[in-house]
């Protein structure tokens, strides 16, 4: 059977490794319509605890003059990465739910949700044969368009040596893009090409994508990497480009795996980059009027771009990286995503051994004493990871213990995901942290998302199911509503069964409609309150 199974994914290693139009004829299906995403038997109850009523907070989060405005702009919500809507989320009253297979023939999922003109929904998504964008119909997900992307040589690289986590750790191809103050997308593809992706509505009613400019930076970044055509790469000549982010010049910002940073003037298509030593980047990073934030697996970066677009370092502060990757990070570091929150604070965890930190500093490049406010340990010492970046809002930090997972397609262990959730407030003298309160819920593969127009923070999260003989039954996975302001769970819709509604690291996102979103390994959900 072993060698039947890497035969089979040698075999679609080979297919997918071929030109671009081959592999898409093989594997894609001529459309995608929308049709309920299969699970496993389910023996828990559908609903559980009781409808919410709206308690606002009041935040307010400074726009970016280069991004969409309404906080839904990236896969954090904005340059602060606060992971903050400011729509209503679903209350829990009469609650509807829509689902929708995933893109392609042999499975897949979508990640990023924007939206576009109309209130489109615009997510990237991937699988094995391939990554593109994708136009959603809001609620009833009906798929309105397509772009097709180049596949990652990593997809190739892992099918053949049938390892997952080759696939499963890369960030790359254009999962961390974001939308423009004049609604196109900008990503960097897996050939290291930032594009510009605009999206129209025809006489006729249709939809469709188009390429609106592109900026080649090949020259710039080296991708001599795994594939067909070379199977002994040079490790320090394969840098994908993973994130991409503008300042408020408008310059474009991006990062590489291997520690590049740079910037693309895309008026003048200059270019300028430098290399951090021996360490390496796999988060997105925040942006706010005096700097660029950006973690890597050694330390947090404070920069700016000179007259010349070179990025300068303005400050570092080096973190405890741990001697390993714990089973729950993607790397040995930090796994969270630079987080900036109130006026002057920017949160991170590190990778301490025994028990991971929440790390807050003082971001404003000025400021010339101790940056650290507080280093908070968080979970229980041997149980404690943190891959999700954090809610963060006013002076308070939410966020979720990650330990013990590590992917949908290679969970097997789930007894070592022990979940948990906190909230930790700086204090007003900002002499130090406290934790407000921890919930018991198991939220370990889905990022959560704060609705500041109704005070609920929501969560995807799981419960083992146990089947009439009393055997363990595949896991239950619900959309989980907690008040931000007690922890207290408020309710929890059951979304499905099994694998396929895991959402393997996606964010849940929070439309203008006021419906929620959230892509599962098998497919995409939507969920909003009933008459």
């Amino acid at each position: 059977m072993k060698l039947f199974k890497r035969l089979l994914f040698i075999t679609i290693a080979l297919v997918i490794g071929a030109p671009a139009t081959i592999s898409f004829i093989a594997l894609y299906p001529p459309s995608v319509d929308p049709v309920p995403i299969a699970g496993a038997k389910i023996v828990n109850t559908r609903y559980e605890g009781q409808p919410a009523v709206a308690n606002p907070i009041d935040i307010v989060i400074a726009e970016h003059p280069h991004l969409a405005n309404g906080g839904i702009s990236t896969i954090h919500s904005g340059a602060f990465n606060s992971d903050v809507h400011f729509p209503p989320g679903p209350l829990g009253k009469n609650l509807k739910m829509v689902t929708r297979k995933g893109p392609t023939l042999i499975g897949g999922m979508c990640s990023t949700t924007v939206f576009g003109k109309q209130d489109v929904l615009i997510t990237f998504c991937g699988s094995l044969a391939g990554f593109e964008f994708q136009m959603l119909e809001p609620r009833t997900l009906k798929l309105l368009a397509r772009y097709r992307l180049p596949q990652r040589p990593s997809t190739f690289e892992g099918l053949i040596k049938a390892n997952f986590d080759i696939i499963m750790s890369d960030t790359s191809g254009g999962a961390y893009f974001y939308l423009d103050h004049e609604g196109y997308v900008i990503f960097a593809d897996s050939q290291q090409q930032v594009q510009k992706l605009g999206h129209r509505q025809n006489d006729d009613g249709s939809w469709e994508f188009y390429l609106a400019d592109s900026w080649d930076l090949s020259h710039y970044v080296p991708l001599e990497c795994f594939s067909l055509l070379n199977w002994f790469p040079d490790r320090d000549r394969c840098d994908p480009i993973t994130a991409v982010t503008p300042d408020h010049n408008g310059l474009i910002w991006w990062v590489t795996r291997k520690g590049r940073i740079g910037t693309l003037n895309t008026t003048t298509e200059a270019v300028a980059t430098i290399m951090l030593d021996s360490e390496e980047i796999q988060n997105s990073f925040a942006v706010d009027s005096d700097a660029v934030f950006i973690v890597s697996d050694h330390a947090m970066y404070a920069l700016e771009a000179s007259d010349q677009g070179e990025p300068v370092i303005l400050w570092r502060e080096q973190y405890d990286r741990g001697t390993e990757r714990k089973p729950g990070i993607a790397t040995q570091g930090a796994g969270t995503t630079p987080t900036l929150f109130g006026d002057n604070y920017l949160t991170v965890t590190d990778n301490q051994d025994a028990q991971v930190n929440l790390l807050v500093w003082k971001r404003d490049p000025a400021y010339k004493g101790e940056r650290l406010i507080c280093k908070v340990p968080l979970f229980n010492p041997g149980y404690s990871a943190a891959e999700i970046s954090m809610v963060a809002y006013n002076r308070s930090i939410i966020i979720e213990n990650t330990y013990g997972y590590w992917n949908a397609l290679q969970q097997t262990e789930w007894h070592d995901v022990v979940g948990g959730i906190s909230r930790i407030d700086v204090r007003k003298d900002e002499s130090g942290c406290d934790i407000v309160w921890t919930s018991p819920e198991i939220s370990p593969s889905g990022v959560g998302k704060l609705s500041a127009d109704n005070g609920l923070i929501y969560f995807y999260t799981f419960t083992p199911q146990t089947l009439p003989s009393g055997k363990r039954g595949a896991n239950a996975w619900y959309i989980t509503a907690l008040d931000a302001r007690s922890g207290r769970t408020v309710y929890k819709h059951l979304t499905g069964a099994g694998s396929n509604y895991d959402v393997n690291w996606g964010p849940l996102t929070i439309g203008p409609d006021g419906a929620l979103y959230a892509s599962a390994r098998g497919g995409f959900i939507s969920l909003w309150d009933g008459q």
